[in-house]
């Protein structure tokens, strides 16, 4: 088998090339417009060309000369256009916001590098954004520049990330396999709530609970599986070189421990006395309604119970992560250490995000926070990545099995 080679776009922090990397990919080239997010990418990224500008401003040509790449000897090209114009957490979704016409730049380079596959990431919202619209764009214009493509919205929790994150995720290749096959197998058995549209032209793009579990193995990783391990710290207290606690108890632990002797990072944000006289009287599992009416923000004390369901909540140790935004603020949702009265540190919410130890993050506490919370997780990235490999690169595998590719979720454009 030929060496395995990608192209990482608007790469962020790089937690989908991680991934892929650990899968057997090389990333040779990872583009990110934020000179901060660039530094840790090329942190974490070290043979890599790693370039910081504007995709829309780079000509895909001029980099496939530098690479000495010829077309359609590039293995697979990923990106992740900018979400928050699809977005339905986004105050407007415009089809005039020039974040949501980005994902045409990936296509330019798809037309240059002719990779033999593709991989484009977004939230869910997007299957939703224009009716469904731009999502059948998307897979349009990659069928008109040779490739079978199709969309599917995975749990990052089915594949051992302690964290309840939905991707949509559109997979292509130009070498005649099945597109659906690239989807990876859930592997961990966990429940997971779709709060947003799932399906398109009526066909739903998640599996239901009763289909993950008749092959998924193993039980989904737990926040304390994943953070068990690293010190206590204070409120706004915390090291970028501490000693871990103990020895690692889990594989989750050795996962991400791999390579790294010290924790980078493991820093909280400070709350002042208020938000601590909050926390003292939220139990793990809990969250503000548990607080006492007269210490809640003014703006909550008229919410009705049904409203803000995850704000002010405190991680149980034995259950799944809240989604990791770009900033643990209690006043977005579950970001209270579950023992301890602070929010998650950004080392604990890149381990619930199941970056490896080794990643180290730089910038603002402010900017480490939005790295990780911006992020692909790598552990999900490698799932995909492993899959990919097993059914487009290697001679040996004889497995074609994939519930994403039951009548029931076929998908006519």
């Amino acid at each position: 088998m030929e060496k395995l080679t990608c192209i990482d776009l608007f790469a962020g922090a790089g937690g989908l090339s991680i991934g892929l990397e650990m899968s057997g990919f090389e990333c040779l080239y990872a583009n990110e417009v934020s000179s901060v997010y660039s530094e840790t990418l090329a942190k974490s990224h070290p043979n890599a060309l790693v370039e910081t500008k504007d995709i829309r401003a780079i000509d895909a040509s001029e980099i496939r000369e530098k690479l000495g790449l010829r077309r359609g000897q590039l293995s697979l090209l990923v990106g992740g256009p900018p979400c928050q114009g699809f977005s339905v957490n986004a105050p407007v979704r415009s089809k005039y916001d020039d974040r949501n016409h980005l994902f045409r730049s990936f296509l330019d380079f798809v037309e240059e590098f002719q990779p033999s596959a593709a991989l484009i990431e977004n939230v869910p919202g997007i299957i939703s954004y224009e009716s469904g619209q731009t999502i059948k764009e998307i897979l349009r214009a990659l069928s008109t520049l040779g490739y079978e493509a199709t969309v599917r919205i995975l749990y990052a929790a089915h594949y051992g990330v302690p964290q309840m994150r939905w991707r949509t995720i559109i997979t292509a290749n130009r070498i005649g396999i099945d597109p659906h096959l690239m989807f990876p197998i859930a592997t961990h058995r966990a429940e997971g709530r779709a709060n947003f549209t799932s399906k398109l032209d009526g066909k739903s793009l998640i599996l239901n609970s009763k289909d993950i579990n008749s092959y998924a193995g193993l039980e989904f990783s737990t926040v304390w599986d994943a953070i068990s391990d690293l010190p206590e710290i204070s409120n706004g207290g915390g090291s970028d070189d501490a000693v871990y606690a103990h020895l690692p108890t889990n594989e989750f632990q050795k996962f991400v421990r791999k390579g790294s002797k010290s924790i980078k990072n493991h820093i909280c944000a400070r709350l002042g006395k208020t938000n601590l006289d909050r926390f003292s009287h939220i139990p793990q599992g809990g969250s503000w309604r548990d607080i006492p009416h007269d210490l809640l923000p003014e703006g909550m004390k008229r919410a009705r119970r049904s409203d803000h369901t995850k704000r002010y909540g405190r991680l149980h140790p034995t259950g799944i992560g809240s989604t990791i935004l770009t900033k643990c603020d209690p006043h977005w949702g579950t970001y209270v250490h579950p023992f301890q009265d602070r929010v998650l540190s950004v080392r604990e919410a890149a381990r619930i995000q199941s970056f490896p130890d080794r990643i180290h993050f730089v910038g603002t506490l402010t900017k480490q926070y939005q790295q990780v919370g911006n992020a692909v997780p790598p552990l999900f990235a490698k799932a995909i990545g492993d899959r990919i490999i097993e059914q487009l690169f290697s001679v040996l595998t004889e497995e074609v099995y994939s519930p994403w590719i039951l009548p029931q979720m076929e998908l006519s454009l």
